[in-house]
């Protein structure tokens, strides 16, 4: 026993540095990620079932709110707006990575998903609720949203002048819960309205096969 107690004594003082040079010691945590950066964007395509549908799988989206904006009447219901008498478009809120998608990619996308020589509704819905537009919130989105409506002017295979509208961004208003993530939430009733709506075989004359 005495030999074993020697022996551990060097041990000992082998643990005794290793503690006073802090070799022992557990690695701090790492430092939390940094949350990144996001932007937003808010487009009107008609029916923002359709609308959020058509931009939520986008690389580089990460959410979709539909909502209403551009009306003169704070927090509005879908009655309201429906019924044609608070101003509102129904609108999509798009917030995405701008590392991974631009806003010029959004809003070329946007015009592909619309019948921008309609200025009276979009497909089966009517009423200048249900036009379309483009909210921008500054002079850079302003030039994307105009030089993607020119290209659109260009691109279109129906007669008739673009009809879209390019507004300032205003207060963003979201829909009823029911109305979010409809496509995916009903998909059959989805699926039954954008077909009777003619929404798909419109486009296809629009911008072609």
């Amino acid at each position: 026993m005495r030999i074993f107690k020697l022996l551990a004594l060097p041990f000992a003082a082998f643990a005794l540095f290793l503690l006073s040079q802090g070799l022992t010691r557990t690695p701090a945590p790492a430092a939390p990620a940094k949350p990144r950066a996001t932007a937003s964007a808010v487009f009107a395509g008609g029916c923002f079932w359709c609308t959020e549908s058509d931009f939520e799988h986008i690389p580089g989206v990460i959410s979709t709110t539909s909502g209403y904006s551009g009306g003169r009447v704070a927090n509005p219901t879908y009655e309201q707006v429906s019924s044609g008498g608070t101003g509102h478009i129904e609108s999509v809120r798009v917030v995405y990575d701008p590392t991974r998608v631009s806003y010029a990619r959004l809003v070329a996308h946007f015009f592909l998903t619309i019948d921008p020589v309609d200025g009276g509704g979009q497909f089966c819905d009517r009423g200048s609720q249900y036009r379309s537009a483009i909210f921008v919130a500054n002079r850079r989105e302003r030039a994307a949203a105009e030089a993607a409506k020119a290209q659109a002017a260009r691109e279109v295979k129906v007669p008739g002048p673009v009809e879209t509208s390019i507004l300032p961004a205003g207060p963003f208003y979201p829909a009823e819960g029911y109305h979010q993530d409809y496509y995916s939430k009903n998909p059959a009733r989805y699926n039954y309205y954008r077909y009777r709506c003619g929404r798909d075989a419109r486009l296809a004359k629009v911008w072609g096969k």
